[in-house]
């Protein structure tokens, strides 16, 4: 572990210098590096900090409010706060991908769950909490919009209260998660004008958009407004984002960058290396433009 971390910290500099040739050359707007810690849970979160710093990364996301205060150390942030989850009247666990908003009868208790969570999110500095449709289980696309819409206006407010922004997450329906409602742009898209709120916004997912409907360039240019994450992935096989994949990431965070955003990119494949600390490396490299 400890050899891991110190073969990462000798090839760290050419980054961080290139990040700090572009802030000094004045340019707005350069992508702010993220990582999700579930494709680096072999590693102590204090580890991947330590190692994440020196080669640009700036937030850990996916973390519990309660697990925030870790970053502290580091001067990072969390990007994105993970969802919370509790045990409905039916004895099911609800909040995570299958069983979530679009589901009427769990909407008490998702209250109660997102409003905790939300507000221990603010109290720790994070500004961000992801959330999901749930799965259709035979439920047609527009009772899921307005099931959706119904519990989600529940805890806007509080966001709005406290600038908290809640944000669903675009999913493929095709290899990972199978029969997810929110598995297409247009479909979020549609949520957020029916929820109609500044504080409600959608995680563009790089990897399962490209799964599910490709044109990743136009979409993020033309829906940019509805975007307030975006998650990297190397399709196929949600590895490592380099040239062994169909996707060109540095084209894909110039289009980013375009668009004016300003937030955070997280990287969420599955490294497959010995080393998952050199394909960390090798992502934020390929994603500073």
């Amino acid at each position: 572990m400890h050899n891991e971390l110190k073969s990462a910290e000798c090839f760290i500099s050419p980054i961080a210098s290139r990040l700090e040739s572009e802030n000094s050359a004045g340019e707005s707007n350069p992508i702010r590096h993220s990582v999700c810690q579930w494709c680096y849970d072999s590693l102590p979160l204090d580890e991947l900090c330590r190692a994440g710093q020196h080669f640009g990364l700036q937030s850990v996301e996916l973390l519990t409010p309660q697990q925030i205060g870790i970053l502290d150390k580091y001067d990072m942030a969390c990007a994105m706060v993970t969802f919370p989850t509790a045990i409905a009247a039916d004895g099911k666990e609800v909040g995570g991908i299958p069983l979530a908003w679009n589901r009427p009868q769990y909407h008490d208790v998702l209250e109660t769950a997102y409003r905790e969570q939300i507000t221990d999110a603010f109290h720790a500095g994070a500004k961000n909490v992801i959330c999901f449709s749930g799965n259709r289980d035979g439920m047609n696309d527009e009772q899921g919009l307005q099931h959706c819409a119904d519990g989600l206006k529940r805890v806007l407010p509080l966001c709005e209260k406290l600038g908290m922004t809640l944000t669903m997450e675009l999913l493929n329906s095709k290899i990972d998660h199978e029969d997810y409602m929110c598995d297409r742009t247009a479909w979020g898209i549609a949520l957020c004008d029916l929820i109609g709120s500044d504080n409600f916004k959608l995680l563009y997912d790089i990897y399962h958009m490209q799964v599910m409907e490709g044109d990743v360039i136009n979409t993020i240019t033309k829906s940019h407004a509805y975007i307030s994450h975006y998650h990297t992935g190397g399709v196929p096989g949600r590895n490592e984002i380099d040239e062994s994949q169909e996707l060109f990431y540095p084209a894909i965070m110039r289009a980013i960058r375009g668009t004016g955003y300003t937030g955070f990119v997280g990287q969420e494949f599955i490294p497959s290396r010995e080393n998952p600390i050199e394909s960390l490396k090798q992502g934020i490299t390929i994603c500073t433009v």
